[in-house]
């Protein structure tokens, strides 16, 4: 071979070499911008993935917790208002004649200051003093209050003489008995059994009747109007009692 040949060959080898380092440092360049354009991808949708969640989690969880918040408050709200109508109720369940109690267990029992009491004496309310075995009086009571009051059971009645000296405490009779209410201005009575006597000895002249309501411990005081009475304090079975409120 002649030295121009080898030298073209060598060129040509040369030039060979050079393309191949060259198409190699391409695709070794390719490569690595292949990969790191990869790599970028993935990074920039970490980046749009955190900065969404934290948009999201900024929108929404803001929004939650404003809803978390707002959802307490209106509970505490709403415990409040409960508590207070609550409040309200018990307040009113207490109230005496509140709707509550209604006419039965809100009914106070009448207190003497409440009542005034008098002897029925109109019509034939009045004792007959010729009745062979005795005869009858009532006594009427009336609420004079403003509000309505139960009463019932036995009243206390002390019949006492002119100077209050010689007093008669009446005994009571066998009779049942029960609650009445009474409204304002309205009134009952009872009754008292009477011995009379038109004979001018063994005789006892009231001038008063003092009539204790039932559990109460103060006397109404109202005149005696009729006439003497068989003197039978010291008898086991009087022949004057009393009898129950209605």
């Amino acid at each position: 071979m002649s030295a121009t040949t080898t030298r073209t060959v060598r060129r040509r080898t040369l030039r060979l070499a050079a393309a191949a380092l060259t198409a190699a440092a391409g695709l070794t360049l390719t490569a690595c911008s292949g990969s790191d354009a990869a790599g970028a991808k993935p990074a920039d949708r970490a980046d749009t993935g955190v900065a969404a969640d934290a948009g999201s989690s900024g929108a929404d969880g803001a929004g939650s917790s404003a809803g978390a918040q707002g959802s307490d408050a209106q509970a505490s709200s709403g415990a409040k208002a409960d508590a207070k109508a609550d409040a309200k109720a018990g307040t009113a369940a207490k109230k005496p004649g509140s709707a509550g109690g209604g006419s039965g267990s809100g009914v106070q029992r009448c207190h003497t200051s409440g009542l005034k009491a008098a002897f029925a004496t109109g019509g034939d309310a009045a004792p007959d003093p010729n009745a062979n075995g005795g005869t009858t009086t009532s006594i009427v009571l009336t609420n004079k209050g403003g509000s309505t009051c139960k009463i019932g059971g036995f009243p206390g009645v002390d019949l006492k003489s002119e100077n209050g000296g010689e007093r008669w405490s009446l005994a009571r009779s066998s009779k049942k008995f029960s609650s009445i209410t009474l409204n304002p201005g309205d009134s009952t009575d009872f009754t008292l059994n009477l011995a009379m006597t038109k004979e001018d000895k063994g005789f006892y002249q009231p001038a008063f009747a003092e009539v204790t309501p039932p559990n109460e411990t103060t006397a109404l005081t109202v005149e005696w109007p009729w006439g003497t009475l068989v003197d039978q304090r010291s008898a086991t079975h009087p022949g004057t009692f009393v009898n129950p409120i209605g």
